[in-house]
């Protein structure tokens, strides 16, 4: 019997050639595990009406731990149009199934860590000033409330009366969008809650403490959004002084951040922000470490240890035809050895990563993205490794 149950997720488009491929990986490292595969994604929304069955809900609160590749998310008149014809009409409305799990098992910790491979020539660099070029180390981790904030789904358009007239109630409101038709208006709301808003805070927090960092950044934007980014900071500030004297807190604006991250990213740590400032951020950084294909997650749910792990990229459908697929699978096997960590799997997840790191750093396997070359199928006959040859490589580290 193996040591661990793995839900494996492959999702839609290259979700499911890299989740493959970062198993391939695990195995080859020894990592002792059954993987049960659970349903999901766009092709479960045009068969059934629903990308996140209630079977694939089961499996995950049985067995805790998911490995997730990627998801197609198309708009609202799209997805409506690719049902089958017996659920068309049925007033069936297309959402995420990663945002769904997210707010079903209450994975509200995300955590994105992004960090500089030696040898990636897509790292970022800077003039140094005096006519030459330097590269700076990266080393970040970013701490992304995942449960509320823009992406609670708490929205509407042609907003019902009693919302319509509670909204009426607010004078700013009523200023500006008083004599606007209600047809014409579409409202998001940005909720924060103190309890989850203090458990990301916390998390935060922790893996400073845990891993060394000198400070955390609370990056929102409470100069403008006073109430929600506001209660951040001012409840960053109190867990701080009252917890983590030792540990710097910084506190920057979502905008101002987005251009420090191409003056001095190296000064920052563990970064904490609410759903969309932290998905901005997060993406800005893995931007500096080499893109989509380098940047990994996890989400978990420190009550009940259920935790998914995901790349931060998506399904790009179009790569998924290609053969050879030449998708890079780095950030897939990074994801994985979140899990390993998430599972006490330490061990295991240091032998991976110090294999990555080996194969980039030694730089004679480099997908296309790696290499600067635009993604179409003729790219390995220029010299680019497909996605199967960047595992083998990997494989041969091991």
């Amino acid at each position: 019997m193996a040591k661990h149950t793995i839900v494996k997720l492959p999702g839609d488009g290259i979700g499911k050639t890299v989740l493959e491929e970062a198993i391939r990986v695990l195995e080859a490292a020894g990592f002792d595990a059954e993987y049960i595969e659970g349903d999901i994604g766009w092709e479960f929304w045009k068969k059934e009406g629903n990308p996140l069955p209630q079977r694939t809900i089961d499996l995950i609160e049985k067995h805790k731990t998911a490995l997730f590749g990627a998801i197609t998310s198309k708009p609202k008149d799209a997805a409506n149009e690719e049902l089958a014809p017996e659920h068309q009409g049925k007033g069936l409305v297309y959402s995420s199934p990663i945002v769904g799990l997210r707010q079903h098992f209450g994975l509200d910790i995300c955590q994105r860590p992004c960090k500089t491979y030696k040898g990636n020539p897509l790292n970022f660099i800077r003039s140094d000033g005096k006519g030459g070029i330097e590269e700076p180390v990266i080393d970040a981790v970013i701490f992304r409330q995942n449960t509320e904030g823009l992406y609670g789904g708490v929205e509407w358009s042609n907003p019902p009366d009693d919302v319509y007239a509670s909204l009426m109630t607010h004078p700013k409101f009523k200023k500006n969008f008083g004599n606007v038709p209600r047809d014409e208006i579409s409202v998001s709301t940005r909720i924060f809650t103190k309890k989850a808003t203090e458990r990301i805070l916390r998390a935060a927090f922790e893996h400073a403490k845990k891993y060394g960092y000198k400070s955390v950044t609370v990056c929102e934007k409470p100069n403008v959004i006073r109430e929600t980014s506001g209660m951040m900071y001012a409840m960053a500030k109190e867990i701080q002084k009252a917890d983590y004297p030792e540990i710097e807190l910084w506190n920057t604006n979502i905008d101002a951040q987005m251009m420090w991250l191409t003056k001095t990213p190296e000064n920052y740590g563990v970064i904490v922000s609410g759903n969309m400032f932290g998905d901005i951020v997060s993406d800005g950084f893995a931007g500096l470490i080499g893109g989509l294909g380098f940047a990994c997650s996890a989400q978990i749910n420190p009550d009940s240890g259920i935790g998914v792990f995901e790349p931060t990229h998506g399904s790009a459908p179009k790569y998924a035809e290609f053969d050879p697929p030449i998708t890079n699978p780095i950030a897939m096997m990074a994801s994985a050895c979140m899990m390993l960590d998430h599972i006490d799997e330490g061990d295991i997840a240091m032998r991976v990563r110090k294999a990555i790191a080996e194969v980039i750093s030694e730089g004679k396997v480099r997908t296309y993205d790696m290499m600067k070359l635009k993604g179409s199928p003729d790219v390995v006959k220029q010299g680019a490794a497909s996605t199967h040859q960047m595992t083998d490589a990997v494989i041969e580290k091991l």
